[in-house]
């Protein structure tokens, strides 16, 4: 069945232009959880540039989102994209009246059909709830919606105290949820607010949804990354090298078994080195000089142990920049592809012009 699925999903992306939701970072090539931290907190810092502003960000939690999917009205939406007729049809047919049976050792429970939300662990049920939330999407220019499968952030870009266009926001996102049968979880959804400014400074009135107040916090994980109120990685930085210092214990543990330093190199560079440059061309660039010293003592430490030299993270941080740089430039359907504009010589591409160090040293 899975090989009939990829067979359909094949077919789905030649029909489903690549333009379509560009801020939809999840299952499409040339895109990962990097692009989307990077382009959201991009377009904040270049905001905070600015005289008087500040951004609130609103990380959306779903209740179930995939499971809650109705089939009639993906259907509707994918014939709107241009699916034939058939097709949808068919995939309708695919997600409704699924048997589902719970066991629990020898004891079966009695069968429950399903035909609500798209089947956990299938190749197409990703595809088609991207499809199922492209039209949710931002309805003012200063604000951004950046979706990483379920995982929705909202960017509002607040000028001269003025967050109607914010809020406005956060009723059509709430409208829209109503409409297509997702449930926000208000008491799981959090809100971080950057502002820098020294003078002038107010009291941010608090955001309710359903009548519910959306907690504020200092800091908060999205999609792997800590990010802050004050746009600074020591607490990513922290929880990084606590979760590699814990993973330097099994490399101690491989080295008494007398395993060879190219298998410990092996090990160190799929379990400790991946934690350590997780999302690093987000990061990495505007980390402290103290973060980087806690992170390189980590790798001195398992240099010790491996008995060899091991690839130092800054050389590791340029190779990737580098990397994920060219690949953006080369991909038009890529929403960073217009930060990349080339000199006259074609060799070379322009700097952006910064105020702040803050968005200089970023991706």
């Amino acid at each position: 069945m899975k090989c009939f699925e990829r067979i359909i999903l094949s077919h789905i992306k030649d029909i489903i232009p690549a333009s379509l939701d560009r801020h939809q970072f999840a299952y499409r090539e040339n895109r990962s959880t990097e692009d989307a931290v990077s382009l959201a907190l991009h377009v904040a810092m270049s905001h905070l540039e600015h005289t008087n502003t500040y951004v609130r960000m609103l990380f959306v939690d779903f209740s179930s989102a995939f499971n809650t999917v109705i089939p009639d009205k993906l259907i509707l939406k994918l014939h709107n994209l241009g699916l034939p007729a058939s097709l949808c049809f068919w995939i309708r047919d695919f997600l409704i009246n699924r048997p589902q049976v719970v066991r629990i050792g020898d004891s079966t429970s009695s069968t429950l059909i399903l035909s609500t939300g798209t089947p956990q662990g299938c190749v197409l049920s990703p595809a088609l709830f991207t499809l199922f939330t492209h039209d949710c999407s931002a309805i003012h220019p200063t604000n951004m919606v950046v979706k990483f499968a379920d995982d929705t952030t909202i960017v509002g870009l607040i000028s001269n105290n003025d967050e109607t266009h914010y809020r406005e926001e956060i009723q059509h996102l709430t409208g829209w949820c109503t409409d297509n049968n997702l449930v926000l979880n208000t008491s799981k959804t959090k809100e971080v607010i950057v502002d820098f400014r020294r003078s002038k400074k107010v009291e941010h009135i608090p955001l309710l949804i359903h009548g519910e107040e959306v907690e504020r916090v200092d800091h908060i994980k999205f999609l792997g990354i800590h990010i802050t109120s004050d746009l600074t990685w020591s607490v990513h930085a922290s929880y990084l090298v606590k979760k590699a210092q814990q993973r330097l214990f099994f490399l101690r543990k491989l080295k008494r078994t007398g395993l060879s330093s190219q298998l410990l190199k092996n090990f160190y560079r799929a379990t400790i080195e991946s934690i350590l440059c997780l999302s690093a061309t987000v990061w990495y660039g505007s980390c402290t000089a103290k973060d980087k010293k806690d992170l390189a003592r980590v790798v001195k430490t398992a240099q010790g142990i491996v008995g060899q030299p091991l690839p130092q993270l800054h050389s590791v941080y340029n190779i990737r920049v580098q990397r994920r740089a060219g690949r953006i430039a080369a991909d038009p359907t890529h929403p960073g592809h217009q930060l990349f504009v080339a000199l006259p010589s074609g060799k070379r591409y322009r700097n952006i012009r910064t105020h702040t160090n803050r968005l200089k040293h970023s991706f």
